[in-house]
């Protein structure tokens, strides 16, 4: 685990504009608490759902476009165990990471103790399946982010398979099973952290959505009707994810950059209570971001006691 922030070494290195949040943070939170940086797009800020504006006010959108998205939902399951973490985002729609690196450098370029980061969805907008932006990009952001921090912890998190480029004949996708873009997203981002030493892992979300999907969690094809009991991971839009979407998305990232066991939020926690969703469906969840975090190697961390049974 990264060293603990300090606010002599941790604070960014630039204007103090953006960070106003995170250095008063830093002091109503103890010298403990740790930066987390989420660099991605609409998949992290949690378009089309209520997820966007959830817990704007607490974490800091470098853009200042007041999204709280999967961020925030990170923030609120670290509060609920006890974990002391300072959030930020860096967030524009449909933008892969060569963006982030050519337009948003002076924003990202600070000392941070742990990153996040997602590509866009196909991989490459205009060339839908191609790796070679994503791991270009990966390289130079990671090597940016470690200049700054030798210690930091840059995550990858590899996203979903889309309906609407499976199940349309327009998608890249289209005539192969639902696992199939999943499968692709995953391997490229494989592909970025083999290439770079300073990635820490893999997250696989996309994988996570399909488990939930083959255990009866989730519905695996919305245009073909919901079925009843089942939850709906994509939105209107299937494209983005639905609120149900992104708390697996944000129980996948809470589980691998802190090694808690998602379950021990429960079927009562307060994100999930404020968006609305259904308590079985949330403890499902939670088991679905358990199982597939264990699958993929992770031994959770039993640091922490469990909060208290709700």
């Amino acid at each position: 685990m990264a060293a603990g922030c300090k606010t002599r070494t941790r604070r960014p290195r630039r204007g103090l504009a953006p960070f106003v949040f995170v250095i008063t943070s830093l002091f109503s939170t103890g010298a403990a608490a740790e930066t987390i940086l989420f660099v991605g797009n609409s998949f992290f800020f949690g378009a089309g759902s209520p997820v966007k504006p959830y817990g704007a006010q607490t974490v800091t959108d470098l853009n200042g476009t007041g999204f709280g998205g999967v961020p925030a939902l990170f923030k609120a399951f670290a509060d609920q165990a006890g974990l002391a973490y300072v959030v930020s985002l860096e967030t524009v729609p449909g933008a892969n990471l060569d963006l982030h690196h050519t337009e948003k450098r002076a924003l990202l370029d600070a000392s941070w103790d742990y990153v996040v980061m997602s590509g866009h969805s196909t991989l490459d907008r205009d060339q839908p399946g191609d790796p070679a932006k994503l791991v270009r990009y990966t390289g130079l952001l990671v090597e940016m982010f470690q200049r700054r921090n030798p210690d930091v912890q840059v995550y990858l998190n590899a996203t979903w398979s889309r309906a609407d480029q499976t199940y349309l004949k327009s998608g890249h996708w289209y005539g192969k099973p639902i696992t199939a873009m999943a499968s692709d997203v995953r391997a490229a981002y494989d592909l970025a952290a083999k290439q770079s030493t300073l990635i820490k892992a893999v997250i696989p979300t996309g994988q996570a959505w399909i488990r939930a999907m083959d255990t009866g969690v989730a519905d695996s094809n919305p245009y073909d009707g919901l079925t009843f009991g089942k939850i709906d991971l994509w939105t209107h839009d299937q494209y983005h994810a639905s609120s149900y979407g992104y708390y697996l998305e944000a129980l996948m990232i809470f589980g691998r950059v802190t090694r808690r066991d998602p379950q021990m939020l429960g079927r009562r926690e307060t994100a999930a209570d404020a968006l609305g969703l259904s308590p079985d469906h949330v403890q499902a969840l939670q088991r679905v971001a358990h199982d597939e975090l264990a699958a993929a190697g992770l031994r959770f961390s039993d640091a922490l006691p469990l909060p208290a049974a709700r």
